[in-house]
C-alpha cells in the first residue's frame, strides 16, 4: 500500500473517492463467508433457542455461552496466530462481528470479552503479559472485562478516582476503588483496571484477576435491556496488583482507554447490522403472515413505508461501515509495512480514522434504534408484548446510543477532530472553506447543470452537501474561533450535515462498485434516490439552525440561499421508490440486500 493512495480521516470531505477504492461487503470471499456462517450457525444453535434463559441470567448460562464460542474458535478470529489465534484482518473481525451483533445480550457479552476485554492487552501488553493471558483469552479459558467508568466520572473518565499506591517492597501496586457497569463483570476471570498512581493526573492501566483477594463483585444491575449481560458494580480493596501487571506505561491509561474507544466504535457501527437486519427479517415475515381486513398488512402502503425505511437506514450503514473498515484495514497495513508493531499498527490505524468511527457509532446506533422501532410498530399490539421477538430488540437497542460515549459526545467529536486535524499542512479544511465563500460572496459557481447521468447526478448533489459543510464550518470559525467547542448545539448540527454527507457518499460508491462488478441494480439505485432525497432536506435544515445562531453578524441572507441551492435536488417519487423496495424484501421474507 503506497502512502499516496492512503485514504486519511476525514480527507473524505476535502476530495473525491473513487468507487474502485472503496471496499463494499459483496467482495467478501469464501473464506471470510465460511467464518461468518460459523458465526450464524452458532447462534442459531446455541443462542437464538435460548433467548429466555440469557434474559433471565440463569446462572452459568452466559459465561457457558461464552467459553463454548470459544471452542467454535469465535474469540479468537483477531488474535495473532503466535497466541494461538486466527489472525484475520479488521475487514474480517468486522464482518464477523456484524453477525455476532444479531444475539442480543449474548452479542454484548461478547463483544466486551473480544474487544474492550482483550484488546488494550493486546495492543499494549509486553510480550510476558501477552503470552500469559492472550492464549487464555482466545480460547474462553479466561474470560475479559473493561474497568472504567466510576460513578463520578463517565464521559470524563480521567477524573476517577481510584488509587493505586506501591508497596514497600516495590513489588505491588496497592489498588483501591470503585468501578460501575462493568460488562461481563460477574464472571470475567482478567479485568483491566484504570487507576491513577500516586497523585498522578493521568490514568494508568492495571492487568488484575478476579481471584486475587480484595476484588469484591457487587450483585448484577438490573436494566432496561441487554438483561442477559452481565452489569456489575466492582470493588478494589487493597488490591496487591503484582508490578508487571502495569499495562503499557504509567500515565499511560488514559491514551489506552481513548483509543480502544476509538475501536468500540467503529465496531459497534457493524455489530447494530447484524441486529438491524434480524429486526428487518422478523418485521416482514410477520407482516406477511398478519391479516388485517382479509388482507396481508405486507400490501399496506404504510407498512411498505416503514419496512422500506428500515432497509434504507440498514443498507447505508453497511456501505459507510465497510467503507471506512476498509480504509483503516489499509492504514493498519501500510503501518505494519513501514516498521511499526502491532500494537502500534492497529492502534494508529483506528485512530487515524476517529472522524469516521464517531459518525459511524453514532448513525449505526441511531438506525437500529429507528428499526427496532418500526418494527414493534409493524408487529402493533403484539410488538408490545414479551411474546413477540421484536420486544427485546427494542430494549436491547437503546444502550447502543450510550455505549462507547453517547452519540452527543460523539457528534461532538466529530467536529472538534475533524477542526483540529486543520493547522496540518496536508489536510485544507480552511483553505477549502475559503474558496467556497469567495466563489458565493462572487455570486459565481451558481449556474451548474444537474448532471442526467444516475452516478454523475447524485455525486454532483454529494459535492454540493460538502460545500455546505464547509460554508458553515468557515462561518461559525470566524463568529467563535477559540469559543466554538462551547458552542455545542451548532457542533452538533455541523456534525448531523457531515454524518449524512459521509453516509450517502458511501452508498453512491458502494453502488458504483457493485455495478462495475455485476451490472445495473434498480433496487440500490432507489435506495440511493430516497436516501440522497432525505439527506438534502435534513442537512439544509440542520445548516439552517446553525446560520439563525450567527446570523447577527455575517451577510446572511447571501448565505441561506447558498445553503438553499447547495441542498436542491430535483424531485423524485420517494413514495414509489419505497414501495419498490419494500416489494423486493417482502417478495424474499427476510433482508436480502
Amino acid at each position: 500500500m503506497n502512502k499516496e493512495n492512503l485514504m486519511h480521516g476525514g480527507e473524505f470531505l476535502l476530495k473525491s473517492t473513487r468507487f474502485n477504492d472503496v471496499f463494499i461487503p459483496e467482495e467478501f470471499d469464501e473464506e471470510v463467508k465460511m467464518m461468518t456462517g460459523t458465526c450464524d450457525d452458532f447462534l442459531k444453535a446455541e443462542v437464538f433457542p435460548n433467548l429466555d434463559r440469557i434474559d433471565a441470567q440463569e446462572k452459568g448460562i452466559m459465561e457457558n455461552l461464552l467459553k463454548k464460542s470459544g471452542e467454535y474458535g469465535l474469540l479468537g478470529i483477531s488474535i495473532p496466530a503466535e497466541y494461538e489465534g486466527f489472525e484475520q484482518n479488521f475487514l474480517t473481525s468486522m464482518r464477523t462481528n456484524e453477525s455476532i451483533g444479531a444475539g442480543h445480550s449474548f452479542s454484548v457479552a461478547f463483544m466486551a470479552h473480544t474487544g474492550i476485554g482483550t484488546l488494550p492487552l493486546l495492543y499494549y501488553g509486553n510480550d510476558e503479559q501477552k503470552q500469559k493471558y492472550i492464549p487464555k483469552l482466545a480460547s474462553g479459558e479466561m474470560l475479559a472485562a473493561y474497568c472504567l467508568t466510576e460513578p463520578g466520572a463517565g464521559s470524563d473518565a480521567n477524573s476517577g478516582t481510584s488509587r493505586a499506591v506501591l508497596s514497600d517492597d516495590g513489588k505491588h501496586y496497592i489498588l483501591n476503588g470503585q468501578k460501575m457497569w462493568i460488562t461481563n463483570g460477574g464472571f470475567a476471570d482478567l479485568l483491566t483496571v484504570f487507576a491513577k498512581i500516586d497523585n498522578d493526573r493521568i490514568l494508568s492501566a492495571f492487568l488484575v484477576e478476579r481471584k486475587w483477594e480484595g476484588v469484591v463483585i457487587n450483585p448484577e444491575e438490573k436494566k432496561m435491556g441487554i438483561k442477559g449481560s452481565s452489569t456489575t458494580q466492582i470493588f478494589f480493596n487493597d488490591v496487591k496488583v503484582p508490578v508487571e501487571n502495569l499495562l503499557g506505561k504509567r500515565g499511560e491509561g488514559f491514551r489506552i482507554a481513548l483509543n480502544i474507544l476509538h475501536i468500540g466504535r467503529i465496531k459497534l457501527g457493524g455489530t447494530v447490522l447484524g441486529a438491524c437486519k434480524r429486526a428487518i427479517s422478523l418485521s416482514v415475515q410477520y407482516a406477511n403472515e398478519r391479516k388485517q381486513f382479509g388482507t396481508f398488512i405486507s400490501s399496506f402502503g404504510a407498512i411498505k413505508h416503514k419496512i422500506a425505511e428500515q432497509v434504507i437506514k440498514t443498507f447505508a450503514t453497511e456501505s459507510a461501515v465497510y467503507r471506512a473498515s476498509s480504509d483503516v484495514n489499509n492504514m493498519i497495513q501500510y503501518l505494519k509495512d513501514s516498521g511499526k508493531s502491532y500494537g502500534e499498527s492497529n492502534i494508529g490505524g483506528v485512530a487515524e480514522f476517529a472522524i469516521e468511527a464517531a459518525l459511524l457509532k453514532v448513525f449505526g446506533s441511531e438506525s437500529l434504534d429507528f428499526v427496532a422501532d418500526e418494527a414493534v410498530q409493524i408487529f402493533g399490539g403484539m410488538g408490545f408484548s414479551s411474546e413477540a421477538p421484536v420486544d427485546r430488540s427494542y430494549r436491547d437497542s437503546r444502550i447502543n446510543r450510550i455505549f462507547e460515549g453517547t452519540n452527543e459526545i460523539n457528534r461532538l467529536l466529530v467536529i472538534d477532530t475533524l477542526i483540529k486535524k486543520a493547522p496540518k499542512g496536508d489536510f485544507p479544511l480552511f483553505e477549502k472553506a475559503s474558496q467556497i465563500i469567495d466563489a458565493i460572496n462572487n455570486n459565481s459557481g451558481n449556474n451548474q447543470e444537474v448532471p442526467a447521468d444516475f452516478f454523475e447526478e447524485n455525486e454532483y448533489y454529494i459535492n454540493r452537501f460538502k460545500n455546505a459543510v464547509l460554508m458553515l464550518i468557515y462561518l461559525v470559525d470566524q463568529k467563535y474561533h477559540k469559543t466554538l467547542m462551547s458552542e455545542q448545539e451548532i457542533l452538533i448540527n455541523l456534525s448531523d450535515m457531515l454524518i449524512n454527507v459521509y453516509v450517502c457518499e458511501s452508498t453512491l460508491l458502494r453502488i458504483q462498485k457493485h455495478e462495475s462488478l455485476k451490472g445495473e441494480n434498480n433496487y440500490f439505485r432507489k435506495i440511493l434516490d430516497v436516501l440522497i432525497y432525505d439527506a438534502a432536506t435534513a442537512i439544509e435544515k440542520s445548516g439552517m439552525d446553525v446560520l439563525n445562531s450567527c446570523a447577527e453578524c455575517i451577510n446572511a441572507e447571501d448565505y441561506f440561499r447558498a445553503l438553499h441551492h447547495f441542498t436542491r435536488v430535483k424531485g423524485k417519487n420517494v413514495k414509489e421508490f419505497r414501495r419498490y423496495i419494500a416489494n423486493k424484501i417482502i417478495e424474499d421474507n427476510y433482508y436480502s440486500f
